[in-house]
């Protein structure tokens, strides 16, 4: 049995953080995987066709990329066709464009509607990261529905923490994508989305051609 690789490309730091805290949690130990972190969603999509075309010439069978990037408000729709378009053109097969039982080399997923929607999908793991924030906020109507929260779910975060007394000079994304993503459980989160990219990499790990 070949050793799956898997190539992360997203669009910036938090997100890098996040996934080194989430990935081990989703992948057995025989798998490797690096985590490429962009400088923005607009950089990220500015390279990802030359950074696809480089992988195409390349790529091992064993070896699978995924993409994830941030819907922040956007057509979701024509983010993930965008996305789709890019690696087709570059002659790679995704998984949406893949035949039935046929290998796949690139898994794009959205992030809706930002990193944080995947944080209010574990209120728990909120909690531990700071535990003055209510352990009730899952079950307040703002909140139901992680990827559905209106005015964006970054200022939701910052809200609920500043609430609470932590990050009283405004979110920092990257020290609290770290400090909760320690401590969120993949199988358990609410989040539409992130069940999605988490039944991808479980699709991945699972098929018969790895």
């Amino acid at each position: 049995m070949s050793i799956l690789h898997l190539e992360f490309l997203v669009e910036e730091a938090s997100l890098e953080s996040a996934l080194t805290q989430i990935v081990p949690k989703i992948v057995p130990s025989t798998v490797t995987y690096k985590i490429h972190a962009f400088r923005g969603k607009t950089d990220l999509l500015a390279k990802l066709p030359n950074r696809l075309k480089g992988y195409q010439a390349w790529l091992p069978p064993d070896w699978k990329i995924v993409i994830l990037i941030d819907e922040d408000r956007e057509d979701c729709l024509k983010l993930k066709q965008q996305l789709e378009i890019m690696a087709i053109s570059s002659g790679l097969i995704t998984k949406s464009s893949c035949q039935k039982d046929k290998s796949f080399q690139v898994l794009n997923r959205i992030v809706v509607e930002e990193l944080e929607a995947w944080f209010f999908g574990d209120v728990e793991a909120i909690c531990q990261a700071y535990p003055k924030v209510s352990a009730n906020l899952a079950n307040q109507q703002p909140y139901r529905d992680p990827d559905a929260i209106k005015g964006g779910t970054w200022e939701a975060l910052e809200r609920v923490l500043k609430k609470a007394g932590y990050h009283p000079g405004g979110l920092e994304k990257y020290k609290a994508s770290s400090e909760i993503s320690q401590y969120m459980n993949p199988e358990l989160n609410r989040s539409k989305s992130f069940k999605v990219f988490y039944q991808g990499l479980l699709e991945i790990i699972n098929s018969k051609q790895v």
